[in-house]
């Protein structure tokens, strides 16, 4: 293991990697990339309201494909890239796994039944396979990424490039709803699926051809160590040693956690609620909502940069109190009767809590060293979405199913599947199971969609506590 010093690039911790041209380029880059990740990750919850009835499958289920199906993977394939992505070229990195992800998603498309000598696989099935290796793809893109901004951005301006980067999170939701939905309506819920999936092997390659590999810790200040090579127990002992890395993450899981589970199952609750078609639960209620909570991600950052020399703890508890904030107006959004109410609860919701992601950034990287940066990210991914992703949506879709089995039971219809009330069997049950359905099946997941956006208050909660340590710990000033 060797060491040097950064003496050699005595301005890079003011002005960045290349020229600022170069820099927004390859910042607007990698957001693109950010947003085509979560298109191919939000488009199943954007087809739910034509593919669910088509598989049969239950509220548990969907969860499980949506969650903990995708997010095994994405969460355990990701710490090796990381710790790869911290000596090998990150861009690289980054180019194979968009490809990887963007074939596997259009491969989603094609999912049907496969037989194998006397054992038929289900559709089901090969549809989760399908998630799996979008998850595996999709692991090698924000960890390299976090580590490429650092480089090419001072501390002074990280805030701001990585608020402007977390905007992938609500604008790939956009796109997947504004695509999807009416791709959908239209063509079905598998052609979507191509249609989003094929293109992201053309960016894959425009990735690698444009983008430059920057030199490693490029943006540290004159004087810091640097090693060539960091085994993966010195990255955790520095990870473990900031207890604000810890309290942020556990904000971040809580944050993902209801709003995975939220989003999952946004444009169902419309459409059993509503009755809006997936085309139209998309582009009315989920679009405005992505684009306005788009704004209050990068908000964030850009606040956080202004208040810092007054205020050092901004990043933290700006988020913090975003997410307390946010608890009334998806409680408005989830009870109201009236559409417009819910969009307008969802919208100001959606841009109070989003603030979590330029928090859960700035602080996973500036509180470790630049050789521990990739890891950082990556750990903190495996925490949130293992914990978040993987299980948010199946607890939603759990507690779903088991308030839907008491509502039916109390209604007199303890038999009654849920399956019934999605699909064309509905129109040939009795009046009076109908009128069951009518009830049980939006008001249980209504319920369920209240009880998972109260839990963000208490994530907001654990930002608050973070700013106790985070100037402590922090490294990137």
């Amino acid at each position: 293991m060797t060491a040097h010093s950064a003496t050699e690039e005595p301005r890079g911790h003011i002005t960045g990697f290349g020229s600022r041209p170069y820099r927004s380029y390859v910042l607007t880059a990698l957001l693109f990339i950010y947003i085509l990740n979560f298109v191919d990750r939000a488009l199943l919850s954007v087809v739910a309201p034509q593919m669910k009835p088509e598989l049969g499958i239950s509220d548990t289920a969907f969860g499980l494909l949506t969650g903990f199906g995708f997010a095994l993977l994405y969460t355990l394939v990701g710490i090796p890239l990381a710790q790869i992505s911290e000596t090998r070229h990150r861009v690289w990195i980054m180019s194979i796994c968009v490809a990887l992800w963007s074939l596997m998603t259009a491969l989603c498309g094609l999912a049907a039944p496969i037989t194998i000598g006397s054992i038929t696989i289900g559709a089901f099935w090969v549809l989760l396979a399908c998630r799996v290796g979008v998850g595996i793809g999709e692991a090698g893109c924000t960890p390299p990424a976090n580590s490429l901004i650092a480089d090419y951005y001072p501390p002074k301006s990280r805030a701001t490039a990585l608020g402007y980067y977390a905007m992938g999170v609500t604008l790939g939701t956009v796109l997947a709803n504004l695509i999807g939905g009416p791709a959908t309506d239209a063509f079905g819920w598998r052609m979507a699926f191509l249609i989003v999936g094929l293109p992201g092997i053309l960016v894959a390659v425009v990735l690698k051809l444009t983008v430059r590999e920057p030199p490693r810790g490029f943006t540290d200040p004159p004087g810091t160590p640097r090693r060539e090579r960091v085994r993966f127990a010195d990255a955790m002992a520095e990870i473990t040693s900031k207890r604000s890395f810890w309290t942020m993450a556990v904000a971040a899981t809580i944050a993902a956690f209801c709003g995975y589970a939220i989003n999952t199952f946004q444009s169902l609750f419309l459409n059993r609620t509503f009755g809006l078609s997936a085309g139209e639960a998309a582009v009315l209620i989920n679009v405005p909502v992505g684009i306005i909570a788009a704004f209050g991600t990068f908000a964030t950052g850009w606040l956080a940069e202004r208040l810092t020399p007054r205020f050092p703890n901004a990043i933290a508890w700006l988020p913090g109190w975003g997410m307390l904030l946010s608890v009334p107006f998806y409680l408005l959004a989830f009870t109201t009767q009236n559409l417009w109410l819910c969009a307008a609860g969802l919208c100001i919701g959606g841009a109070l809590k989003y603030s979590y992601l330029t928090g859960q950034y700035t602080i996973g990287q500036g509180v470790v060293t630049a050789q521990a940066r990739a890891v950082a990210i990556a750990i903190l991914l495996f925490v949130v979405n293992l914990l978040g992703y993987g299980l948010g949506p199946l607890f939603m879709g759990a507690l779903s199913d088991l308030l839907f089995s008491l509502q039916v039971a109390g209604l007199g219809a303890p038999d009654l599947a849920r399956e019934a009330c999605e699909t064309a069997a509905r129109a040939r049950l009795s009046p009076e199971l109908r009128s069951v359905c009518e009830i049980a099946n939006p008001q249980s997941l209504q319920r369920s969609m209240l009880i998972t956006s109260a839990i963000y208050g208490v994530g907001g909660v654990f930002f608050l506590i973070t700013c106790r340590t985070l100037q402590k710990d922090m490294v990137a000033r």
